[in-house]
């Protein structure tokens, strides 16, 4: 049964991008040397995370299915905290794609990955860590798979809330313009946020206030909807929002705010709508109870084709970045930077990294950082 999605908020001010772009030259954008490199060698590196044990470690998975660490000094040490190449798929869109340490990581050495099987299979498991300093792969525990109907729109962040949850992005699905129609089919996980509560059960427990435990039809994991590939999503360590970014399709690439006094639910129009434009139809679609974003630019732009979410900056080191939202576009190599507040942000060109853009992250200080895809390198934003 596909369940007919509910469509019960009120449609927010989008601010275009493509407007603002205006009159900004990119070549004017900060110089390059707000990036310095805190370590090479990485291969394919697409997460940068901290585990908030007070070991002020960084840990970078790599496409491949392992995850290294740099020291509290930024040393690259030699041996993989984790190595799960034996069952990860690395290939085109898929891989290791996403990871997160449990809120009490330093007492029960739990954490999470989000990898694509060999077959394809949308994967999360749990794996446990005894001394805090490597993952013996044996201890791994499926918590919930999806089948994979295309290669592509994997989605991949996995990230615990300020509610304790575990929130996983899923992509729709993959080809191009959602052939199944999923996204807006809340009877498949496909092209939603899920939420799920990991310490409750095993290997998990819906949580009591998730937006569809009563809806006829629809997965009760579900937190959000309305997704096409939502590549990288981040929590803003100082207010709880949830910064969604959304990776378009030919046309538009997004930013989704949903406030941490939301209760869910939100539809964010895939594929009613690519962004602030209609998709299906192309024209007089209907905008009704679908949440727009609050930050969007289009392909014609020049600003990119493929957005890369960030950080709302909270750091000490960088004062000019505190309170902006920073993000980047993984093929054109640019870095952004949006202010404001609530539903109203204006964005504007940081500087041009060079480079594909796979994530950014923060340290336990919340500074920020960014990883070179092709070039293996992670690098830090400085003052």
């Amino acid at each position: 049964m596909r369940p007919s999605p509910p469509l019960t908020h009120a449609p927010r001010r989008l601010v275009n991008i493509a407007v603002l772009l205006a009159g900004l030259a990119l070549t004017s954008a900060a110089p390059a040397q707000q990036l310095e490199v805190v370590a090479s060698g990485f291969e394919r590196p697409l997460s940068i995370t901290h585990a908030g044990d007070g070991s002020d470690r960084l840990f970078v998975l790599e496409q491949r299915g392992t995850v290294r660490v740099l020291s509290a000094e930024r040393h690259l040490e030699d041996d993989f905290f984790l190595d799960l190449r034996d069952r990860t798929r690395a290939q085109g869109e898929r891989g290791m794609l996403g990871l997160a340490f449990h809120p009490d990581f330093a007492a029960n050495g739990r954490l999470f990955v989000h990898y694509t099987d060999h077959i394809g299979t949308s994967t999360l498991s749990e794996l446990r860590s005894a001394d805090r300093a490597s993952v013996d792969a044996a201890t791994e525990r499926v918590v919930l798979t999806q089948s994979q109907p295309f290669a592509n729109h994997n989605g991949g962040q996995i990230a615990f809330g300020p509610d304790g949850y575990l929130y996983l992005a899923l992509g729709d699905g993959g080809s191009g313009g959602d052939p199944a129609r999923v996204g807006q089919d809340l009877g498949t996980w496909l092209g939603t946020l899920l939420r799920i509560d990991v310490d409750r059960a095993a290997p998990y427990e819906v949580p009591a206030d998730n937006p569809f435990v009563a809806t006829e039809g629809a997965r009760p994991e579900i937190w959000a909807y309305g997704l096409r590939n939502p590549w990288r999503f981040s929590f803003d360590d100082d207010t709880g929002d949830l910064w969604i970014a959304d990776v378009g399709q030919s046309a538009v690439e997004e930013v989704n705010v949903q406030p941490a006094d939301s209760s869910g639910g939100e539809n964010y129009g895939w594929r009613v709508m690519e962004g602030d434009r209609c998709f299906d139809p192309r024209q007089g679609c209907p905008t009704d109870g679908l949440v727009l974003p609050v930050i969007a630019y289009t392909h014609a732009s020049g600003w990119g084709r493929s957005i890369t979410g960030g950080y709302l900056y909270r750091g000490d080191d960088v004062p000019a970045l505190h309170g902006a939202y920073v993000f980047g576009d993984f093929v054109s190599g640019r870095i952004f930077v949006a202010e404001g507040s609530g539903t109203q942000w204006q964005a504007r060109p940081l500087l041009d990294a060079g480079f594909g853009i796979s994530t950014f992250g923060q340290d336990e200080g919340r500074e920020l950082y960014i990883a070179d895809y092709g070039g293996g390198r992670v690098l830090r934003f400085v003052d």
